[in-house]
């Protein structure tokens, strides 16, 4: 049976998972929605302002939705929720059980599923760091982000004045990295693990000093952390530093009897952050979609679906193929 997909938001997220439509025969994208007038999209499917979203019940299993954490889902979320099963990447970590509360809520009353915070992290990293924790019990965990890019500081560097273009990478030290791979368990915060390198072009005549000073001591973003600042020029801008890669690693270093060390690790390398995510809520789609198919409802978490659920594969298959 063909699980029939609505998109909610067109940003990068809303692009990469109609690009990855295709890569999974057993969907198919019916609508693109958003409160922009949308002069087309790039599948052909119709643009819908998100004040219609109403007219597809019925039409649509599961809407995805990708707007951003900050503003966006909070309102999008609980809304649409009422109406449709809903997957989103909700990925503020410390409010993530104050938004399951809410979505939960509405998704009782209505009758309906929602899995939030589906990603890579929060997501494929939370699952590694709980298959670590049950493994190895006694052991210690430790993430790390990068090397890539982070949108929001990114934007917040654009902000300063004299700055033309900007982007940061976050990058974790690789001394910290082979300590933890070498089971020597450091105890290290995340700002000391990471570096955060910044590549700015500056406008004419900007006071580069200022520049520098503004980004390294910007309070929530670079504060603490071990900030290096280059200034290039607009061409070697575009040509090294249009892409969006990320990726980054989750360890559980510990014992299972006396001096019986074991390291578990699991990484991610990534060309393009929207392409990979849009690519995990395809899969989570179809899992929450079996979900709802089972009677469930309310909100749930990438912790609550089978593996199995996640793959258009028979049982059968998987035991033949992957097991």
């Amino acid at each position: 049976m063909t699980i029939k997909i609505g998109i909610v938001g067109y940003g990068n997220l809303g692009k990469g998972v109609e690009t990855n439509i295709k890569n999974n025969p057993d969907m198919e994208l019916v609508a693109v929605f958003s409160r922009r007038q949308l002069a087309g999209t790039i599948s052909g499917v119709p643009a819908v302002t998100i004040d219609k979203i109403e007219e597809y019940k019925g039409k649509i299993d599961v809407m995805i939705l990708c707007g951003g954490s900050a503003t966006d889902l909070d309102i999008q979320g609980p809304q649409i929720s009422k109406h449709f099963v809903t997957v989103d990447s909700f990925d503020t970590h410390p409010r993530i059980p104050e938004y399951f509360a809410k979505m939960d809520a509405v998704a009782q009353e209505a009758g309906t599923c929602s899995i939030i915070s589906v990603g890579w992290d929060p997501g494929l990293f939370s699952l590694a760091r709980l298959l670590g924790n049950c493994v190895l019990p006694n052991g210690k965990d430790y993430t790390f982000w990068g090397k890539g890019v982070s949108q929001g500081h990114s934007d917040a560097i654009r902000r300063i004045p004299g700055v033309k273009n900007g982007k940061q990478y976050t990058c974790p030290k690789q001394e910290v990295m082979d300590s933890v791979r070498a089971g020597e368990n450091p105890e290290v915060k995340g700002n000391e693990a990471h570096t955060r390198v910044c590549y700015v072009v500056p406008e004419e005549g900007a006071d580069l000093a200022a520049i520098e000073t503004a980004i390294k001591t910007m309070p929530n973003y670079f504060v603490g952390y071990e900030t290096y600042v280059n200034f290039i020029t607009e061409e070697e801008f575009n040509r090294e530093h249009t892409g969006i890669p990320h990726g980054g690693f989750v360890f559980r270093t510990g014992e299972s009897s006396e001096g019986v060390k074991h390291v578990y690790e699991f990484a991610l390398k990534l060309d393009s952050n929207p392409e990979f995510t849009s690519s995990v809520l395809l899969a989570f789609a179809r899992g929450i979609n079996r979900m709802a198919q089972t009677g469930a409802k309310g909100c749930f978490t990438v912790f609550d679906i089978p593996f199995a659920w996640l793959s258009p594969k028979s049982g059968e298959e998987l035991r033949a193929h992957l097991l």
